[in-house]
């Protein structure tokens, strides 16, 4: 278990704070790219790492992003005007660029030269393969986009899809490198039912073993196949918010990424990439939502979309007959067995009072190579693991039968190296 002090370190994210410092160092996955249609678009609302920011995209076709606040006197900037290569205050007609910049001040005497010691806050973005990234951290130059596989690849070869949950983000990070909650949490009751009410495997007690790596930790956790061959899920966890997991139901890399909004808001993106070629419909749909009954409504507020209409309020949509004769929960997906009980923990969950098993070595590591990134940060200042390698993140999760004599390290290491031209590793 974690101290209070350690947990409010882990999990705290706004400005100012360790872990906040360290998120912002590296890359945040902020929009679709669809989430800005058009130059000179309506703005967006939107909150990340705990500040209220609007995103707009400007005549050039740049995406911008700065504090919703106006800085002249705190007219919030989503009612702006986005026009001619920037965003106009509709308070007092005040406009920025995307770099911050009042280039224009329209209620100021012609000769004035005050427009030009006026700056918005504005964070760097960057698009590539349908995503819109934000850079929070205090570099004026942003370091390169992480080598993510999913995110290099032609844009066919991949899909996105996201939604909030309302609870911290390390508790959703946790469940993704959790392996042992698998075989129960997203089961099926009878092995002999159909294979899409959930997962089975007689083997409910994972050997972990961990390795250390340059980009975070990977795993495998070894189950029991056959008197002469171990099953192995290998599972990357790559600083600071990023987990590629096993695959299932085709061989491509599954991955979530672990988006603080603030303290009790998590945007999960979901991705999927095919390296041997375009994905399919089918394929598409495994990562658009199937099963979670659609969103709620959108509204203006910087947390007002992709919100699921399957939630707390409705149990997930739960059936409890089909839990008592079918599955482990009777919850109808697993992104939804897995927001129900993530979200059941509170919004930030309390470590000071979990006992925690052999199973749970991978989120003991994942918490101490997190708050030991952020302590090293506060004190010496260095760049974070990661930060200035885009190229360590090209790598892949993966499952594999391999006889007993075999370690899995030797026998798994070609085909969890990104960019490789060899299938995914799935079984």
């Amino acid at each position: 278990m974690l101290s209070i002090e350690e947990n409010e370190f882990l999990t705290r994210i706004g400005p100012g704070t360790p872990m906040g410092d360290l998120l912002r160092h590296y890359w945040m996955p902020m929009l679709l790219s669809s989430e800005l249609p058009e130059p000179d678009g309506r703005p967006l609302r939107t909150r990340l790492l705990g500040e209220n920011l609007v995103a707009f995209r400007d005549t050039d076709g740049r995406p911008g992003l700065l504090a919703e606040n106006c800085p002249h006197r705190g007219a919030s900037l989503y009612f702006g005007r986005n026009e001619e290569a920037g965003l106009r205050c509709v308070y007092h007609g005040w406009k920025f660029d995307i770099a911050g910049r009042c280039v224009d001040m329209p209620n100021e005497p012609p000769e004035s030269n005050f427009k030009d010691k006026v700056q918005a806050r504005a964070y760097a973005c960057a698009e590539r393969n349908g995503v819109i990234w934000a850079y929070m951290g205090p570099r004026r130059e942003p370091p390169a986009l992480p080598a993510l596989e999913w995110n290099v690849l032609p844009e066919t070869h991949s899909a996105k899809w996201k939604a909030v949950r309302a609870c911290n983000w390390v508790q959703g990070l946790e469940g993704d490198i959790d392996t042992s909650h698998l075989y129960l949490l997203h089961s099926r009751l009878n092995p002999d039912d159909d294979p899409s009410l959930g997962v089975w495997h007689p083997d409910l007690h994972p050997r972990l073993e961990l390795v250390p790596t340059e980009y975070g930790v990977k795993y495998a956790a070894r189950r029991d196949q056959d008197e002469d061959h171990y099953y192995w899920r290998i599972t990357q966890f790559m600083l600071p918010i990023h987990v590629f997991f096993p695959p299932g139901g085709f061989s491509g890399v599954p991955g979530h990424i672990w988006v603080p909004l603030d303290d009790e808001h998590t945007m999960v993106w979901s991705v999927m990439a095919n390296p041997s070629g375009p994905l399919t419909d089918q394929q598409q749909a495994m990562i658009g939502g199937r099963g979670n009954g659609g969103y709620l409504a959108d509204t203006s507020a910087p947390l007002g979309r992709w919100r699921l209409a399957a939630n707390a309020s409705n149990d997930y949509m739960r059936d409890y007959d089909v839990q008592r004769t079918k599955t482990f929960t009777g919850i109808p997906s697993i992104f939804l067995q897995d927001q129900s009980v993530t979200e059941s923990m509170g919004p930030i969950y309390d470590r000071t009072t979990e006992h925690l098993g052999t199973t749970d070595a991978m989120v003991i590591q994942v918490r101490r190579r997190l708050i030991d990134a952020a302590r090293s940060l506060s004190e010496s200042g260095a760049a974070p693991d990661g930060v200035d390698r885009p190229e360590i993140y090209g790598v892949r999760s993966g499952s594999v039968v391999l006889a007993k004599t075999v370690n899995w390290l030797e026998g798994s290491a070609e085909v969890l190296r990104a960019f490789s031209g060899l299938p995914v590793a799935a079984t």
